[in-house]
């Protein structure tokens, strides 16, 4: 790889992956603003400043944006979290140049027409009205809300369809003014792409961009308890999650690497026990949500009403199992999955572009690889054992759950079932 750094006199991080033998480029801006970033009355916000940002700017319709970038074979998207909001496209090399000036234009000079925001904000309410509708959106929302409660980092990422409508033109300047700034700013290319080019360009189009960093995200505090929502559904979705490192912290790669081993693959503890030997549940994972403060390590299955006492049993048994169980063969096995998927993620220039402008942007550095792997081959039995004790041991539960769920016990109740069964266990 060759990855290269380059701060702009305003703050603005420019940073490149060189893939001599590809001829396409991924790029894009990654920016440390998101729905943590939002205040209640701008709950949803961040994702409808994501959606303007395509419908028109004084150089460019809506439309004209859209048939520029297809024109040459390129495709344009955007996403939001609950930390970052990234605007990027990819290209063929020659129309790396264009993709820039689009890029920059959305972000420096949108109209926010106010017809057009009326019929987008009609087309978020229908997207809150699908997620509400289908029960794994909904269950992962009432996860993070009973996870973080009343903080920004808890709320639902899309807003309601209130808080939405109730935004205007003004609203939307306002807060790309206040939260779109060079320091908290990253222009990332991974393909063919040099570095040189990149970083000139980026001066021309993103160098005014305010110098000054705006106001950080308060910190994360997790609560933990329960969010229900019955439904008349033929499966019950089910969601049990605990506090987990964040994705900085030493023992990231640790509490990864036991999601994997409990729950990360047809080999893994939960899927053996719950699916193969019980036949419980189609599906059955285990999860490790990181955030640049806080993480989320949990389980998510599905299961009729009749099996979900069994599920929630056999479940919690294997967990507390694991803390003293888990072996050396899982392990590697583990670590081995790990770094198969980072290192395949480096054969694609979009899954490389976002690679180094988020470790840019929320660790002010890229990682090389070999430090990564290194980091993954650290991780011993006794490390993934003690962080899977204190994760689920140390923290209370947070429980969600969709679908005929009026019979499922408590997040005291599987906590204290999880207590005793790891003294059992021990």
């Amino acid at each position: 790889m060759s990855i290269r750094t380059t701060r702009l006199a305003n703050g603005l991080r420019v940073v490149t992956d060189q893939m001599s033998h590809v001829e396409t480029a991924s790029l894009g801006v990654w920016v440390k603003a998101g729905a943590r970033n939002e205040r209640p009355d701008q709950h949803g916000l961040s994702h409808l400043l994501e959606h303007m940002a395509f419908k028109g700017t004084s150089r460019r319709s809506a439309r004209q944006i859209a048939e520029q970038i297809e024109s040459v074979g390129g495709d344009l998207n955007a996403a939001t979290s609950h930390e970052s909001t990234a605007y990027y496209a990819r290209v063929l090399k020659d129309d790396v140049p264009l993709a820039l000036d689009i890029l920059s234009d959305i972000l420096r000079d949108s109209v926010f027409d106010a017809e057009e925001l009326r019929r987008e904000q009609h087309v978020i309410v229908q997207e809150i009205g699908a997620a509400l509708d289908d029960p794994d959106d909904l269950v992962h929302d009432l996860l993070q809300e009973a996870a973080f409660g009343e903080q920004p980092i808890g709320r639902p990422i899309l807003g309601t369809a209130e808080t939405v409508e109730a935004q205007g033109s003004d609203s939307l300047r306002a807060y790309l003014s206040e939260h779109y700034r060079a320091p908290q700013m990253i222009v990332g290319a991974a393909g063919a792409v040099a570095h040189d080019a990149v970083v000139e360009m980026a001066e021309g189009l993103f160098g005014d961009f305010a110098t000054d960093a705006g106001e950080a995200s308060a910190p994360a505090r997790y609560v933990g308890g329960e969010r229900r929502a019955e439904k008349d559904l033929s499966e019950a979705n089910l969601l049990l999650a605990f506090r987990a490192p964040s994705f900085v912290d030493d023992d990231f790669y640790a509490a990864r690497i036991a999601a994997s081993v409990v729950g990360g693959g047809m080999s893994s503890r939960l899927f053996q026990r719950v699916r193969e030997e019980r036949g419980l549940c189609y599906s059955i994972y285990a999860f490790n949500w990181a955030f640049s403060d806080i993480g989320l390590f949990g389980i998510s299955a599905a299961t009729g009403p009749k099996d979900i006492e069994e599920l929630v049993d056999t479940t919690t048994r294997e967990l507390a199992a694991a803390i003293d169980e888990i072996d050396e063969d899982e392990v590697a096995r583990a670590r081995a999955q790990f770094k198969a998927g980072l290192l395949m993620s480096l054969e694609s220039c979009a899954a490389r572009a976002e690679q180094i402008a988020r470790q840019s942007l929320f660790l002010d550095r890229t990682i090389p690889m070999e430090e990564l792997v290194s980091r993954i081959d650290a991780v011993d039995v006794a490390h993934v054992r003690r962080i899977l004790a204190g994760i689920i041991l140390d923290s209370a539960p947070t429980l969600a759950a969709v679908g005929p769920v009026e019979n499922l016990e408590s997040a005291a109740d599987i906590q204290e079932r999880l207590r005793s069964a790891a003294k059992r266990a021990a």
